[in-house]
């Protein structure tokens, strides 16, 4: 006999949805909430108030709740799920791209406007967190967490021994304006910094490419350790993280050819060392 069962509403929020699937995915398997808590290492009532959303579900216990499950590394598994929770103000995809580009053996960035994620400094990445909040698209407390989340994923690169990062940026990133001279001068020096490391490689798009730049949005591309490739695309409003070969590769062979046709890093930094003298 059920006592005091509470109706779990989904559609409430992203908590209530995690809470519901929790109860459902338990209850399929004939598990009260006990038995589930005895499988991963946590209390009956522990488990009640995640369901009925009295409390946070935390990365452990979501990992936990894959393992009892069955669900780890699936599209569909709950540390998915939390970092969707954790991460609502970011695209879809994208806190799954960040996981892998974590492990990432080597990693391929292009971007067009702006300075990509891994390549910026805290000043240059809060100037566009606060524009967004001014703007009315987010609001002041998801503006702190998005920094705070770059700042984790440029640390999680910074490891014993650190990804392949080549960067091919569009020549509009380094003349566009933020933030002011000192914020923007900064950053400039940052990519100088960048490219004088021994696992990076740096290039400009230039303008006079034309119609021969292959890409018109921001592109990831990650090889992992076992070598399987794995691509991130995005656009204003929507992100897709991608590993199926077929689709990965002609986006790979189009960076290839876009840095075939790309300026030098020797040349990519001397106009880097202009724009910061001021020179046209």
């Amino acid at each position: 006999m059920l006592v005091n069962r509470k109706e779990l509403n989904p559609e409430e929020s992203p908590e209530a949805a995690y809470g519901a699937r929790l109860r459902r995915e338990r209850e399929a398997r004939g598990w009260k909430q006990d038995d589930l808590a005895e499988r991963i290492g946590y209390t009956g009532r522990h488990v009640s108030a995640v369901e009925t959303c009295h409390k946070p579900p935390t990365r452990r216990f979501s990992i936990a709740l894959d393992a009892a499950f069955g669900t780890e590394g699936t599209a569909d598994s709950f540390e998915r799920e939390w970092r969707e929770i954790k991460h609502g103000v970011l695209l879809q995809g994208f806190p799954e791209y960040v996981g892998y580009e974590g492990r990432a053996a080597e990693i391929r960035l292009f971007e067009n406007g702006v300075i990509p994620g891994p390549l910026q400094t805290r000043e240059y990445a809060q100037t566009l967190a606060d524009a967004a909040v001014a703007r009315g698209d987010i609001t002041r407390e998801q503006a702190e967490e998005r920094v705070s989340f770059l700042m984790e994923r440029q640390a999680a690169l910074a490891r014993t021994t650190p990804p392949m990062v080549i960067a091919v940026l569009d020549e509009s990133c380094v003349r566009r304006p933020i933030g002011g001279p000192d914020v923007m001068g900064a950053q400039l020096q940052h990519l100088i910094d960048f490219a004088a490391q021994p696992n990076t490689m740096f290039q400009l798009a230039p303008f006079s490419l034309g119609e021969q730049r292959p890409f018109n949005r921001s592109v990831n591309l990650l090889t992992l350790p076992d070598r399987s490739v794995a691509s991130y695309v995005e656009s204003q409003t929507q992100g897709y993280f991608d590993r199926e070969l077929a689709s990965v590769l002609p986006l790979l062979r189009a960076y290839h050819q876009l840095q075939a046709v790309s300026l030098s890093q020797a040349a990519s930094i001397d106009v880097i060392h202009q724009l910061r003298k001021g020179t046209p």
